[in-house]
């Protein structure tokens, strides 16, 4: 019931399209994240500005134009095991009961901790250790970011670019993209 209030109000708010589509160029990515908890009713966890305006424009679009049609939604539902799997589970997610969504935490926008940091890092002061030719590199996990030889960094992956010198995953160069850090020491 809460989507529908906010698809109902964004819809006003979007009688404008064309200007709307046109604003998202410009937008940074803060603000296009702003935008998508506005017309989506929940944050975002993508902080990709292409995709973001993607999302967006699309969803600008169906409010102000409509979505799929009855006769289309019950296709897809007919159609069941032979949907791709991403179709399917965001069908599952379209179901569920919608809760109201979360306040943006300050600094929001990617899995947000408690304490407002990313979900995905090991607890403070853990210390990951990587091989990475002949030289072994140690990062800790601080309260305002990640600590390199005496430098703070914003994230895993400024890290393993620096190192690395090219772009690099910060949680799979570290071995905490499957959940299990291989080199973790606190």
């Amino acid at each position: 019931m809460a989507k529908k209030g906010i698809a109902r109000a964004a819809r006003k708010e979007l009688a404008d399209m064309p200007q709307q589509l046109a604003a998202l160029a410009s937008m940074s990515v803060p603000d296009l994240a702003a935008k998508y908890l506005e017309v989506y009713g929940e944050p975002t966890r993508s902080r990709n500005r292409d995709y973001l305006k993607k999302r967006l424009a699309f969803r600008i679009q169906e409010l102000a134009e409509g979505g799929l049609s009855a006769r289309a939604v019950a296709r897809i539902s007919e159609l069941g095991d032979k949907l791709p799997e991403r179709w399917r589970m965001r069908q599952v997610e379209e179901t569920k009961p919608c809760a109201p969504p979360p306040s943006p935490a300050v600094g929001a926008g990617r899995a947000a901790a408690a304490d407002g940091r990313d979900a995905r890092l090991p607890p403070l002061g853990t210390v990951l250790t990587r091989v990475f030719k002949g030289a072994q590199h140690r990062v800790t996990v601080r309260e305002s970011g990640i600590e390199y030889e005496g430098q703070l960094h914003r994230s895993l992956s400024s890290v393993a670019k620096l190192i690395t010198g090219t772009a690099w995953n910060g949680f799979t160069f570290f071995g905490l993209k499957d959940g299990s850090p291989k080199a973790v020491t606190s």
